[in-house]
């Protein structure tokens, strides 16, 4: 009989490697640039898991349960809560000419 080699992964957790603010930014930057709104408030969640949920909850002066609402896909959170957030997370929202 054939021996055969099971490969053990562990699933992708995006928050284990967001350890700095720069790569945060660069992060959630490339979330901004994908067609689809739930990859920001995916992005936004995972940097929201690696720098403590009632943290940033509580930085942002938001509940837990509140910041789960806000960033769940499909969510629409209103404009302040999104600059709250990144704010609490320690990067800021800029724009740029498209030229």
């Amino acid at each position: 009989m054939a021996k055969t080699n099971k490969l053990k992964l562990s699933p992708f957790d995006a928050s284990d490697y967001l350890d700095s603010e720069e790569v945060i930014a660069e992060y959630l930057t490339a979330a901004l640039e994908d067609p689809d709104p739930d990859a920001f408030l995916v992005a936004m969640q995972d940097v929201a898991k690696a720098r403590g949920i009632a943290n940033v909850a509580a930085t942002a002066g938001l509940g837990r349960e509140s910041l789960y609402k806000a960033l769940k896909p499909g969510a629409q959170p209103r404009f302040d809560t999104v600059r709250r957030l990144l704010e609490a997370l320690g990067v800021k929202l800029d724009v740029a000419a498209l030229h």
